[in-house]
């Protein structure tokens, strides 16, 4: 078995019963059930759902996108070993977590894989909520370029690059275009202010105003959470990206929950806390795959400017990155997952075929 077979790369071709086009994002895709298939699934394994809630199979892939580009390595690699297993594995544990100490559901209802998660459908908050720890990243550069106001918060005069924050900012940025909504761009991830989605609540998706301090508790608690376990392995929760939705449950009641993914390399920056004490910074997360990227090109501009995006599209359709920097990017996702979970990250030889077998033999999803 080649390295090549046990990546995951193409994860939009499985034979899954769908009467539905196949939505695939930069790493996951979504085979939207039947309804017969929906209503079957939440009778046999008793979802938490109403009868007639649409479910979804959604398959992560190892494919690796960063600077709005997916990339690939020698040898026809086409992704990065175990780091779909990995975004899975760290994700579980943390709405595990979320769940235990009384924060709220996700929008996951059952694992029968680890590249493999049933989902119900949400109706999504179309908001990108970012927290932030540490002043680092792009909030440093235009602070360095002396901006002070971020997302209708003001920073003080004086901060150092990657110095802790006197508390958790919350910078929400668009997700999506959003229409109408008075000083709001028509954009995707635009900065908005907490104004903003107070005053156009029902814009947001919110159902109600009264939802804005129950999405910002959640995120400072689930941060919160996520930090405090971190800290215990001696990591550091710089910032990360959470997204919400509302969903029902089988009596009707309509809750907010947390939806995609929380926690892991590709929506948060980890640091080291050893290597921070002694003066350094060491990413376990995709940002030390930016670094990477930015270090290898002899023309990084090509991936800092919007205006450049045709020159970096080429840039990596053209070039097959080499071996070691895609096992580097490896051993970072499988080296953190397996410190938050706490044991070996399981890697399959041959994850598709393994996929179809589950759920041919146990949900009965592929004729």
């Amino acid at each position: 078995m080649s390295l090549a077979d046990s990546v995951l790369a193409v994860n939009d071709d499985l034979p899954i019963r769908t009467d539905k086009p196949v939505h695939s994002g930069k790493v996951r895709s979504v085979y939207w059930l039947t309804e017969q298939d929906s209503r079957r699934l939440i009778e046999e394994k008793g979802y938490d759902v109403p009868a007639d809630a649409p479910l979804a199979i959604m398959v992560i892939s190892d494919r690796i996108s960063a600077f709005d580009c997916i990339w690939h390595g020698e040898n026809g690699l086409k992704g990065v070993p175990g780091k779909g297993a990995a975004l899975n594995a760290i994700s579980n544990h943390w709405f595990r977590l979320f769940k235990e100490k009384g924060l709220a559901d996700s929008h996951i209802l059952d694992i029968p894989h680890p590249f493999v998660w049933i989902v119900q459908k949400a109706k999504p908050v179309m908001i990108e909520a970012i927290c932030r720890q540490y002043i680092t990243g792009s909030m440093w550069r235009a602070y360095e370029k002396g901006e002070r106001n971020f997302c209708g918060i003001e920073l003080p005069e004086g901060l150092q690059k990657d110095q802790k924050l006197s508390e958790l900012l919350i910078t929400p940025s668009t997700k999506g275009i959003l229409r109408d909504i008075p000083g709001v761009p028509e954009q995707d991830d635009v900065n908005i202010t907490r104004e903003n989605i107070s005053d156009n609540f029902a814009a947001f998706n919110f159902t109600s105003a009264d939802d804005i301090p129950v999405y910002e508790k959640l995120l400072k608690e689930g941060f919160g959470v996520i930090s405090d376990a971190l800290a215990e392995l001696d990591q550091m929760f710089v910032d990360t990206k959470f997204e919400f939705g509302y969903v029902n449950d089988a009596a009707g009641n309509e809750k907010l929950i947390y939806m995609d993914e929380v926690g892991t390399p590709d929506s948060s920056r980890i640091w080291d806390g050893a290597q921070f004490r002694q003066g350094n910074i060491v990413e376990n997360s995709k940002e030390d795959f930016r670094q990477l990227l930015l270090n290898h090109f002899p023309d990084p501009d090509i991936l800092l400017n919007k205006d450049r995006m045709p020159e970096r599209a080429a840039l990596a359709r053209d070039n097959a990155l080499p071996l070691e920097v895609m096992q580097k990017v490896s051993d970072t996702y499988v080296g953190i997952a397996e410190k938050v979970i706490g044991k070996k990250l399981h890697l399959s030889e041959n994850p598709k075929q393994e996929i179809i077998a589950i759920l041919r033999d146990q949900y009965s999803l592929i004729d």
